[in-house]
């Protein structure tokens, strides 16, 4: 492909990822997915190429672009070389006409920048890139990873970009797992032992919740819990693949949460909430996201949140743990939220964290890219009364 062919690529799927956007449709990454699978003339250079111009563009568009090529002529303005391939060559972009609308730049829409400087969030750093991280299992022998740099804080390694992990044979035999450095040492919050019984309130695809069993050495009870059936059903696997014997999987079912957990009622030494939000935290990895929330959204989001507190508040044995973490760095999402719930439940007391990163954030800690280098995170933990 030509330097032009490759940018009016780039607009294309920009088209199809703001389409999606703002109906709610795929991510970006799925959407890129599909878009070469159709186009199998691209070549891996070409590809990543055309990504590279993606996923600039919606970085520098802070707002929903009204077409890719408004996102795309944004990025140009900055980028002498991208706005020469507006050549309106047979396979590039028409040339480029002043008047033409620009996607407005900047890191979010005005309302959430606003929520975001509230919450003292320094804001350029959430659109850079994010590095890849792998976690190390610990009941798995310990790998041989050539060009990995070990991280900091979690016996974890951090892997050259663009690294393809699941072809790594240290993957196939379950001794690694693709998990943001931040992710893994907000999952150090809560206790977790061998023979403990522990619950994962919203397991999702299951990351956390194999971090827990390598930590209680594969022993005791793991109850993974999630409405989603489609993210809940990858967690088998790859709980094979790592070796891990103890989960237990429970598919609920929205507005019967309640009912389906009764009889782990009070009977949970320690029960992780890595609640749903609105993902401000990790935007270094799907920035798109940042066009796909709303002012509604954020609203029922921490409804939600409110609600899943709640359920979890209810499975913890007097004197146990209850670890709350929202990838989320809006104090609406996070600080706030435990402050409501310490509010609802009289008794509950917040445990000091001795995490090795983050600042204190209300009654929690937080983590950011700025100051962290790893996905934001806020995190705290409560304790029952005896």
């Amino acid at each position: 492909m030509t330097p032009a062919a490759r940018t009016q690529a780039a607009i294309d799927l920009l088209d199809q990822i703001i389409t999606a956007a703002r109906e709610g449709g795929a991510a970006a990454d799925t959407i890129a997915t599909r878009f070469f699978a159709q186009r199998r003339y691209a070549g891996s250079k070409d590809r990543r190429a055309v990504r590279e111009l993606v996923y600039a563009a919606i970085r520098h568009a802070g707002e929903l672009p009204v077409s890719g090529r408004a996102a795309m002529l944004a990025l140009a303005d900055d980028d002498p070389a991208l706005a020469e391939t507006f050549d309106g060559s047979p396979y590039g972009p028409a040339p480029i006409d002043a008047n033409e609308p620009r996607a407005a730049t900047g890191v979010a829409p005005a309302w959430l920048e606003a929520l975001l400087a509230k919450s003292d969030v320094p804001l350029q750093s959430l659109v850079d890139r994010a590095p890849l991280d792998i976690r190390a299992n610990s009941l798995k022998p310990a790998p041989d990873l050539a060009d990995a740099v070990e991280l900091r804080v979690t016996g974890g390694w951090r892997l050259p970009s663009g690294t393809n992990v699941e072809q790594l044979p240290a993957f196939a035999e379950g001794a690694i797992e693709v998990q943001d450095e931040g992710s893994q040492i907000v999952g150090l919050a809560l206790p977790a032992q061998s023979g403990m019984n522990i619950v994962d309130l919203c397991a999702g695809a299951g990351g956390k919740t194999l971090a827990l069993a390598a930590r209680m050495n594969n022993e005791g009870v793991l109850i993974a819990c999630d409405t989603d059936r489609t993210r809940l059903s990858r967690l088998a696997p790859r709980a094979d693949r790592a070796g891990v014997s103890i989960v237990r999987t429970r598919l609920l079912n929205p507005g019967q949460e309640a009912d389906m957990l009764a009889d782990l009622s009070e009977q949970a030494d320690g029960v992780l909430v890595d609640a749903p939000c609105s993902g401000t935290g990790t935007w270094r990895r799907n920035p798109e996201a940042r066009w796909r929330l709303t002012p509604d959204r954020l609203s029922k989001l921490q409804a939600l949140q409110a609600h899943v507190l709640d359920l979890g508040a209810a499975l913890v044995k007097p004197g146990g743990h209850l670890v709350y973490i929202v990838c989320s760095l809006l104090d609406e999402e996070g600080a706030g939220q435990v402050d409501a719930f310490l509010s609802r439940h009289p008794g509950w007391t917040v445990d000091l964290l001795g995490l090795p990163a983050g600042r204190p954030r209300g009654e929690g800690l937080r983590l950011d890219p700025a100051t962290d280098g790893t996905d934001g995170f806020f995190v705290a933990r409560l304790r029952a009364a005896w």
